[in-house]
């Protein structure tokens, strides 16, 4: 008798786990985090000037859940990209370290103001992941400014100003 109880018992609480369960696992596979997309120098294309970004030290990209990044050839770029709509949700910006190239979120980045122009289009301004690394940097040598006079239309929380 008691096992026919917990047959029972089961077999009303499985539908209940299942039913709690699966919206859970669907959260969790939709909120990953975003991840920077590898950047081809032959063959991706500024989003806003068009031309191929050749150039990784001072490359940004846009990535967001299930669409195509968004490469830019220098940080002027990716502001015209950004005052020009808000970001898709989820969406995160991410900026190459002039010294290494590697990807960094733009929110946690070092920007320095240079003498004469980074960018393929004439910005001054270049990022870093870490103040160390700026520093042995010997291509930037400047001025440390925030991210709102690198990128003014760059808004931390996912959206612009």
């Amino acid at each position: 008798m008691r096992s026919l109880a917990r047959s029972l018992n089961l077999a009303l609480l499985t539908p209940t786990l299942i039913t709690l369960t699966i919206p859970l696992w669907l959260v969790a596979g939709c909120s990953r985090d975003v991840q920077p997309a590898a950047l081809d120098t032959a063959n991706d294309q500024c989003g806003t000037c068009r031309m191929v970004v050749s150039a990784e030290r001072t490359a940004s990209q846009v990535a967001a859940p299930n669409q195509e990044p968004k490469f830019f050839d220098d940080l002027g770029c990716l502001d015209q990209f950004l005052a020009g709509a808000p970001l898709a949700k989820g969406a995160r910006v991410f900026v190459a370290d002039h010294r290494t190239g590697e990807w960094v979120p733009a929110e946690s980045a070092v920007f320095t103001k240079i003498a004469g122009s980074a960018g393929a289009m004439g910005s001054p301004f270049v990022a870093h992941a870490t103040p160390a690394s700026r520093d042995a940097d010997r291509d930037a040598a400047g001025v440390i400014v925030p991210i709102s006079t690198a990128v003014p239309s760059f808004h931390p929380s996912g959206g612009t100003r």
